[in-house]
């Protein structure tokens, strides 16, 4: 089953593994529409923008399988997934990353996946900041947003946990 770790305990799992390559990390926004998605290097330094997927609602099944698939392409151990924290203002933003974190799960096509949250407040500014300058067409402006957002939660994280995990002591 598709299992809930502390941020630190995501990347410090991952290079306890005992194999070559420690697994790499999805970084997930999700919204109402898309779900954008960045992914780690190999050696969990920097975030990459992935792609956009579109939130199918009524299949969540199949977009398991896409991220099943991106699983196995990319040697994935975890997901860091954007989350709103303290937004009391946007309650839906809350209800719309539960939910779909929670269909996921019981589709029971990510088993061994663990996954974590990350505060994603700031992310969706700092991008339409970055894209403003470049007049794109609004809706490629919006997956760009999407896609990049995933990147700033993930470089977050992992700016955060590189930094922190070997000197945190066990949990």
């Amino acid at each position: 089953e598709m299992k809930y770790v502390k941020p630190l305990r995501l990347l410090g799992d991952a290079l306890k593994t005992k194999v070559s390559v420690p697994g790499r990390f999805l970084g997930l926004d999700v919204g109402d529409k898309y779900v954008g998605l960045a992914v780690s290097d190999p050696s969990n330094m920097i975030a990459s923008p992935l792609s956009v997927l579109l939130r199918k609602k009524t299949n969540i099944d199949l977009m398991a399988t896409d991220f099943q698939n991106l699983v196995k392409s990319f040697s994935v151990s975890g997901l860091v997934v954007g989350y709103p924290f303290g937004k009391l203002n946007n309650v839906e933003d809350v209800v719309t990353v539960n939910l779909f974190i929670e269909e996921l799960r019981k589709t029971e096509k990510l088993k061994d996946v663990k996954y974590t949250y990350w505060d994603e407040r700031l992310s969706s500014k700092t991008v339409e900041l970055m894209l403003k300058p470049l007049k794109l067409h609004p809706v490629q402006e919006k997956t760009m947003l999407d896609k990049f957002a995933a990147v700033v939660i993930l470089q977050e994280y992992l700016d955060y946990a590189n930094r922190y995990v070997n000197t945190e002591p066990e949990e």
